[in-house]
Parts: C-alpha cells; structure tokens; sequence
C-alpha cells in the first residue's frame, strides 16, 4: 500500500493556455480550468505543495495568488501581457518553458494539462529528468473524427505534439475508460502509462435545490418549461441543435408555447466565435426567437440557481471527453439530455440520470426532452436519480487517484 513518501512533495502544475482562476464559459476557460483549479486545491488539502503555473495574460492580476495554504496560482511572462489566440500560443511554448527553467529544480513532478502545457512538460524533462505526468482534456486525433461542416481540423502540429508527450510522459491519466482506449488507439500509448482518473463535481457548490425559490429569485415563471444549456458558445458545444430542438417541440404542441422556454448560457469561444452570431437569426428564422433567452456565463453560485431553475439541462456536444455540465446539472437534481458521445457516455446514467441521444437531428432530441418533460413522475425520479449519481464523483476521489498517477510516474504504481 503506498505512502504519502511514495508521492511528490512538491508538484509544479502547468496550465499554459488557461488560467484556473479564469471564469468557466468565457473565451477559452471551460471544464479543463475548473478540473486544475479543483485537484490543485484537493492536493494541496492533502498537504502537497502544489504550484500552478500559468502565462500571464492580464497587467492587473497578481503575479502569485494562494489558492489554500499549500496551492498558489503563479503567472509566468510569455509574450503579450494580454490576451493572445489559442493559435498563436504554440509559438509561446519555447518561451514559457525557458521562464519555468530556472524554477523547476525545486520540484519533483510536473503535471501537464492539454497539449501546449504538454509540451512545456517534454522541455522540462528533457532538460531535469523530472518525471512527466499529463492529462490531454481533449485530442486532435479523436477532435477531427467529429468536426461539424465548415469546423476547422485541429493542425499537424498539434498531432505531433501530442504523439511526442505519449511517447515520452511518465503517466497519462485519461477521465474514462473509453478515454484510455482512445489514448491506446491513435497515440499508441502504453498499458503501463494509462491511469483513469475520473473528474468530479463541486458537491459543496452544486447540490440538490429548490426549483421554486430558484425561480422567484431569477424572474422565471413558476409554471415553465425550461430546458437550459450552459458552456461556450461554438459548434462543437452545438446549441443550435437544442433551438432546433425548442423549435420541433413547439410545433408538436403549441399549447405549451407560452411555457416553454430554452436559456443559453455562455460566451463566444475560439476560432468560431464568431458562429455564435448565427444562433439569435437560426431561432428567428424557426419561428421561436421569443422561446430562447441568451445570458453571458455567470459564476458559479449564481450558475447554480439557473441550474435549479430548470427542468433539464441540455448537453450536445459533438464530443466530450467528460462532460462537467452534465455533472453539475445532476448534481442539482437535474435530468441531463445529451449526445451519446465520448464521457457523456459516463457522465450520464441513460435512462435512470437523464437520456442519451444518438446523433444531432431536432426529431430525436425534441423525443428525448418531451419523455422527460411530459411525464411527471418519471421527472421526479430522474432529478433523485441524478444527484444521486453525480454523488459518485467528487474532486476528492478525483486527487486521490492523481495521487495515485502521482505515485506511478515516479517508479511507484
């Protein structure tokens, strides 16, 4: 059985893209920096000195912030002091790793989130010999299999460089089993290399609610039908299949018009943002602009009351490599409908949690958010289902099995 002197005393944690202390649904901030703020903060709880490095994108944040007694967020010089494009970052990687040198000789792990802080992660143990744990988040390979029309592929360069940290990580830790399986099949990772370390859900934050008050509080009218999507704004997230959902449900039934209501969470993200122009003219265009409500992403506490505001929460995505809206919508007892792809697979109980749908035409998506809606008492048992399946994923479970990845890459398993 390991020890706690079977893992790192101290971990530098690379986060180069994104920073943890972002707000989740605006520009490029998603799951990925909710999931390295939340194991950074656990493993510091845990007594681990945790530092998160991240390229310094705004003048006016502090160049060190504590996150608890053992976790700061560093910010590292690497070209503008401002926003730059996801393109344009490759072209930083150099840079950032010649700033984290000098730095990292005073610890004994580096864990790597996403391919450009990957490759920060191969210079580093190439230059110290310091043992190389990574997460890809998500894979250029696995990315090109699902591209909407008119998506751009993820570039070569990207491909190669996630086939380099596969080649030469300690430990990659993938959020499902199927995760794992694509790692095996289109990088050729290792067996020996593979660690599943599911996500978790911030119970403390998100939990079971009353729908009611929610309501009252946010002007929502008791007696409505909500379906509410929430994360960024672009066609692999595809809220454009949920308007043409909305609008399929009323036209199947237009008596329930004046209920019904779909809210849009998020902002524009990405090389397609400007795709989110098209949303507010697809809804006119169907007929239900007066059904569909847009809101810029909100933090957390309030991102609560919208999810207890409604009735299910829709997630379809083209692919996930997890799903942590479905996890935070279920932990507030809310059925999830979303696509059969990738982590949602797991992240959603089909049938007993919420359902899943094959594919991304309205027909199939307006069947599966009218059985939940249309029934009463299947509604009540799936919001009971729900928490209690998100119960099974917390941020705690998640440390301990980084620890455990922890533990692997350093000659430990």
């Amino acid at each position: 059985m390991a020890t706690m002197l079977d893992y790192p005393r101290r971990v530098a944690m690379v986060s180069m893209h994104t920073s943890p202390l972002a707000t989740p649904g605006v520009g490029d901030a998603g799951g990925l920096n909710v999931y390295v703020a939340e194991v950074a903060h656990r493993l510091g709880e845990r007594g681990l000195k945790v530092d998160v490095f991240t390229r310094a994108d705004s003048p006016d944040r502090p160049r060190v912030v504590e996150l608890n007694e053992h976790t700061r967020v560093l910010q590292v010089p690497a070209g503008p002091r401002g926003p730059v494009t996801k393109e344009q970052l490759p072209d930083l990687v150099g840079t950032f790793a010649e700033a984290l040198d000098p730095l990292i000789g005073d610890y004994d792990l580096v864990h790597s989130h996403y391919w450009l802080s990957g490759m920060v992660g191969l210079d580093l143990k190439a230059r110290h010999g310091i043992p190389l744990v990574h997460t890809m988040h998500t894979m250029a390979r696995v990315k090109n299999l699902s591209l909407t029309a008119g998506q751009q592929t993820e570039p070569g360069r990207r491909e190669l460089g996630e086939a380099a940290i596969v080649a030469h990580a300690d430990a990659l830790t993938a959020n499902t089993a199927d995760e794992a399986a694509e790692l095996r099949r289109h990088y050729q990772a290792r067996d020996d290399q593979i660690i599943v370390v599911p996500p978790g859900v911030d119970l403390h934050t998100f939990h079971p609610c009353d729908q009611p008050k929610s309501r009252a509080q946010l002007g929502v009218p008791q007696d409505a039908q909500v379906i509410l999507f929430v994360g960024r704004i672009q066609p692999l997230k595809a809220p454009d299949v949920l308007i043409r959902a909305v609008a399929e449900v009323a036209a199947r039934r237009p008596d329930r018009r004046s209920r019904l209501q779909l809210i849009i969470i998020g902002s524009p993200s990405g090389p397609d943002s400007e795709w989110s122009q098209s949303l507010a003219p697809l809804a006119r265009e169907l007929g239900i602009e007066d059904l569909v409500a847009f809101r810029p992403h909100s933090p957390r506490a309030e991102l609560f009351r919208w999810y207890c505001v409604s009735d299910v929460v829709g997630v379809p995505s083209h692919n996930e490599s997890f799903g942590l809206v479905a996890l935070e919508a279920q932990a507030c007892g809310r059925p999830v409908v979303a696509t059969d792809v990738g982590g949602l697979r797991h992240a959603v109980r089909d049938g007993h949690s919420g359902l899943l749908v094959a594919g991304h035409e309205p027909g199939p998506w307006a069947d599966a958010l009218t059985a939940v809606l249309d029934d009463p008492d299947e509604l009540v048992k799936m919001r009971a289902n729900a928490a209690g399946h998100a119960s099974r994923f917390s941020w705690d479970n998640t440390a301990a099995a980084t620890l455990h990845a922890y533990g692997h890459a350093l000659g430990h398993p």
